[in-house]
């Protein structure tokens, strides 16, 4: 069987585009191993499978705060992963989020979902297991765990900002609640008042024209 094979099977073993297959080409990130005269590029296999699993092989490290005044505090979880991911010599990239813990839509945390859903991740690794959600972590663990990718958590105790965190969290939780209870609220008693002045000038039609006097015939 020959180990070298044309652009198009290449592309077909790694799950890419030619297009991709010669971007990397001119940026040298994966080169033919053969080039005919005639400008026909022929790829080692072997080397193509084993660049597969290496580009298949990253780490994500994933660092959330709350708000704006915590970016402190998100630069040092973004320092932990990146030294703890480097001592463990392993190929890997940082996520980073803005937002509560309550929010499932967070830009980054749907990336991640992405990047796990496709295959393309073997390894997250969080400072603390309240990083990812307040609750809910154990539905994207469980994700993992069908994909086949490792959860590392640096520091499995209590992070020292969970109360502040889970404070502002409840009391985001109650002003939403609160926000569309009064809201709903406020929606009725507007109807309840459209109605009753809608009753009341109705009323008061139907008595004026009662009491209306009647013009005597000549």
């Amino acid at each position: 069987m020959n180990r070298f094979i044309k652009v198009g099977e290449a592309a077909q073993t790694l799950g890419v585009s030619i297009q991709t297959l010669r971007r990397w080409e001119e940026s040298k990130q994966l080169v033919p191993d053969k080039k005919t005269k005639g400008g026909t590029r022929y790829y080692d296999k072997n080397k193509l499978l084993g660049f597969k699993k290496q580009e298949s092989e990253v780490t994500i490290g994933y660092a959330r705060v709350s708000s704006h005044d915590q970016k402190k505090d998100l630069q040092t979880q973004k320092e932990m992963l990146e030294a703890f991911c480097i001592s463990n010599g392993w190929t890997y990239e940082i996520i980073d989020d803005l937002g509560s813990g309550m929010n499932y839509n967070k830009k980054g945390l749907k990336r991640l979902i992405d990047l796990i859903l496709d295959y393309k991740i073997t390894r997250l690794v969080l400072t603390h297991k309240d990083r990812l959600l307040r609750f809910g972590a154990e539905l994207i663990f469980t994700l993992c765990e069908l994909r086949q990718v490792e959860v590392v958590i640096i520091n499995k105790s209590e992070d020292t900002s969970f109360e502040e965190e889970l404070a502002s969290d409840v009391l985001e939780i109650i002003t939403v609640f609160s926000a569309r209870l009064y809201g709903s609220r406020s929606h009725k008693n507007k109807k309840l008042k459209e109605c009753l002045s809608e009753f009341t000038n109705g009323n008061n039609a139907k008595s004026q024209n009662k009491i209306r006097p009647q013009k005597k015939a000549n």
